[in-house]
């Protein structure tokens, strides 16, 4: 079940969760677990609200961009995976710069799956992920490093792991970013020791396999905690629904996991349909928790019917009809009318070798007359 305590899911929540944010708090204790994060990914990941929208809510509140720097940072973060996923087509399936290096097992370390490594902030992280759908960012790279610089584990398998639980669940921010820090996407290995989990965790252990030196770490043998390996296997449950009646030549306006925008074409006289593609989900499988999730955000568009089906099989149940929908990678075999996505800055596109290259055309496009 969706804690809608901690993630609600109608339009007004939303919009007032935005409002709240303090960008400059937020760039202060971002790194701690307890720090003024802004909740708002699930949001982003399943296309409700954009990157651009936050930034431009953000300057309209009063903010100033000298100030909330940091802020427009890790948002343009996913901006920039977005970009490298549109250039990088074989993302998922592919080490972007260089093989991964301790990459040799496969699977998941076990331990890290049932969130019993043995070291306090990661596994209460982990089992606060199985249970809720969220991870912070923080301990989502702590994750990593066990299971791919330490377990030596290939990133594809435990980034699938991560994905499937997680309701902000982005295929593009997942595996780029499993792959940054595992060094397929960067020029070296994240680690982080028992001091650093210790701090932004507001634990104190002692004692654990990652009590050594960087030096050590970076030498490191596979912990036994990390030794025995899972493969992941997951699928998704998707409801049994009745093909929709649409009128002959009637548009049809398509909305999918990760477009559920409810301002997008609201005033479109049009068929609306929130469309569940099985060998989507084969591909990329997702909790149940997750289908809970996007069902409730969908309820914020009026008229929206859910379809389980291929896109062939809708089209076929429309004959005539223009269909609508919203530029993505993972859904490049929609045909009609393909409308561009909420960028934060539009006219920086194509891809970069890394962040900070974008970052650097952003920041120039952040304090520059015209923005």
């Amino acid at each position: 079940m969706v804690d809608t305590e901690a993630f609600p899911t109608d339009i007004d929540s939303i919009l007032a969760r935005v409002d709240a944010i303090d960008p400059v708090a937020y760039g202060r204790s971002r790194n701690f677990i307890d720090g003024a994060v802004t909740r708002l990914s699930p949001y982003i990941s399943r296309g409700v609200i954009s990157t651009r929208f936050v930034m431009r809510r953000m300057l309209a509140l009063g903010h100033r961009v000298s100030r909330m720097q940091k802020f427009l940072q890790e948002l343009a973060w996913r901006d920039y995976f977005q970009q490298v996923a549109m250039a990088r087509p074989g993302l998922l399936d592919t080490d972007l710069r260089r093989p991964q290096p301790r990459g040799e097992r496969r699977g998941v370390p076990s331990a890290l799956a049932a969130g019993r490594t043995g070291i306090d902030g990661i596994d209460a992280a982990v089992r606060a992920l199985l249970d809720t759908g969220y991870m912070h960012n923080h301990c989502r790279m702590y994750s990593a490093s066990l299971a791919c610089n330490l377990g030596r584990c290939h990133w594809r398998q435990p980034a699938d792991w991560m994905y499937y639980h997680l309701l902000d669940a982005d295929f593009a921010s997942n595996a780029c970013s499993w792959q940054w820090v595992s060094g397929a996407f960067s020029g070296k290995l994240y680690f982080a020791d028992q001091a650093n989990v210790n701090r932004y965790c507001h634990t104190g252990q002692r004692g654990s396999f990652l009590d050594s030196s960087y030096s050590e770490l970076e030498e490191m043998e596979v912990p036994e905690a990390l030794r025995e390996t899972i493969a992941f296997e997951a699928t998704t449950p998707l409801p049994l629904t009745e093909p929709p009646a649409i009128a002959p030549g009637r548009p049809v306006i398509i909305y999918n996991l990760y477009n559920l925008d409810p301002f997008w074409r609201k005033d479109a006289d049009a068929e609306r349909v929130l469309l569940l593609e099985p060998s989507h989900f084969r591909k990329l499988p997702v909790s149940a928790r997750t289908i809970e999730f996007v069902h409730s955000l969908a309820a914020n568009i009026p008229g929206i019917r859910v379809f389980t089906g291929e896109f062939d099989a809708l089209q076929s149940l429309a004959p005539g009809s223009t269909f609508h929908f919203r530029e993505h990678p993972l859904f490049g075999h929609y045909r009609g009318v393909c409308d561009p996505r909420e960028w934060m800055f539009p006219d920086i596109t194509g891809y970069y070798s890394s962040f900070f290259g974008f970052w650097k055309k952003a920041e120039r496009r952040l304090f520059s007359p015209d923005f």
